[in-house]
Parts: structure tokens; C-alpha cells; sequence
């Protein structure tokens, strides 16, 4: 599960075992070589071929992740429509970084 809300707000908390890969300071991510990927983000970048299922706030940026990804060669992508806002109203828990 890749959060991409920006470091700021994941601060506040963030569905637990999701990785943080922000969209709007980093829309390259998914542009970038393994190598690179993993520098900069602290974490191996997932295979083309396994499940990412993307989060943001309100599914806005989550949506653009998904769009991003699946230009470069993500097939098996889903989308967490109520993401964050919905994992908390139906009281999810949560990680703090």
C-alpha cells in the first residue's frame, strides 16, 4: 500500500504497514531506476507486476499516482477511493512514523 500524501501529513499518521511515496513533490517516482527509487525513498520500488494500491487524503492524488504508475508499466494497480478520510472515520488504526 503507497501513500502518497506528503511527509508533512503523514506525520499525523498513516495506515499502518503503507509506505510513503509523495505525489506532488515526487511526480517522477515511478520514472526513476531502481537504484535511484530506493535512494531517494529509503525502500526497495515495487515490481511492475505486484499489487500497489495507492492512498492519498481524499482519492484526488491517489487517483494521479495510479495514472503515473500505469504509464510506466504498473498493470495490477487499485486505488483506495475513500483513502485516508474513510480509514479514519470507519476507525482504522493508525502508524505514526
Amino acid at each position: 500500500m503507497l501513500d502518497v500524501r506528503e511527509p508533512s501529513e503523514v506525520q499525523a499518521g498513516h495506515i499502518p504497514s503503507a509506505i510513503n511515496v509523495p505525489v506532488k513533490s515526487h511526480p517522477d517516482a515511478w520514472h526513476l531506476p531502481e537504484e535511484e527509487f530506493e535512494d531517494r525513498f529509503g525502500f526497495s520500488k515495487p515490481n511492475p507486476d505486484k499489487e500497489v494500491i495507492f492512498y492519498c487524503r481524499s482519492g484526488v492524488r491517489s487517483s494521479a499516482a495510479a495514472q503515473l504508475a500505469q504509464q510506466n508499466g504498473y498493470q495490477n494497480i487499485s486505488e483506495y477511493k475513500g483513502s485516508w478520510l474513510d480509514w479514519q472515520e470507519k476507525g482504522g488504526p493508525a502508524s505514526k512514523p
